[in-house]
């Protein structure tokens, strides 16, 4: 039984999604990256996309629901309102000092997915656990979006406009780490590159 919860249960979720995503998409030799050399270097997928092998970052991001009364539901978890923001970690923890991975991830991409999920961090918990077929037809997305940012331009423009950004404290997996919030509209008008992939669960549910 899965016992990750929180941001933690939420990552794993996301990529479940994307691992399925990218398969259906043609991408081949999915794999994901769990290993401790992977995540100190910022990487959670590996994968061959149009004749070239990718490495991702992948940030899911409960802040996409539009429905008031289930934003308002505490029981949510992983139901927040959307903000049109980008979150990117800027310290990773506030104890070691770790950089966050906008900074160090040696990822080609980040897979940046925003996933508005109407069911409880238990029952989201309980699927985990499930095979593909009822994961995916049970698991209540009521929206996503994709968006595949190259992380170099992203590491490039935010190493000299990141400062512009109010540093948020977020507590992440039982440690304290920091982000900054980047309008959309801000990051996507000064990274060339990103692609709009937009809702992908219908797909993956299909």
């Amino acid at each position: 039984m899965t016992t990750a919860r929180g941001s933690r249960l939420l990552h794993d979720v996301a990529l479940r999604i994307l691992v399925r995503h990218l398969v259906l998409a043609g991408c081949t030799d999915v794999v994901p990256r769990t290993d401790a050399m992977s995540s100190a270097q910022g990487v959670d997928l590996e994968y061959v996309r149009g004749g070239q092998r990718r490495t991702a970052k992948v940030k899911a991001d409960a802040y996409a629901g539009d429905d008031q009364q289930k934003v308002a539901d505490r029981s949510l978890l992983f139901y927040r309102e959307r903000t049109g923001f980008y979150g990117l970690e800027t310290l990773a923890d506030t104890f070691s000092r770790q950089p966050g991975w906008v900074q160090r991830s040696q990822a080609d991409e980040l897979l940046y997915y925003r996933v508005a999920i109407a069911q409880t961090e238990d029952e989201v918990a309980a699927l985990m656990d499930e095979p593909d077929e009822v994961f995916f037809s049970e698991l209540a997305v009521e929206r996503d979006d994709l968006r595949i940012v190259p992380m170099r331009a992203l590491q490039q423009w935010f190493a000299t406009a990141g400062e512009r950004y109010a540093p948020r404290p977020v507590l992440t997996d039982g440690r304290s780490s920091w982000y900054r919030l980047v309008p959309e509209t801000d990051l996507e008008a000064n990274v060339p590159g990103i692609e709009r992939v937009g809702s992908i669960f219908a797909r993956v549910n299909a």
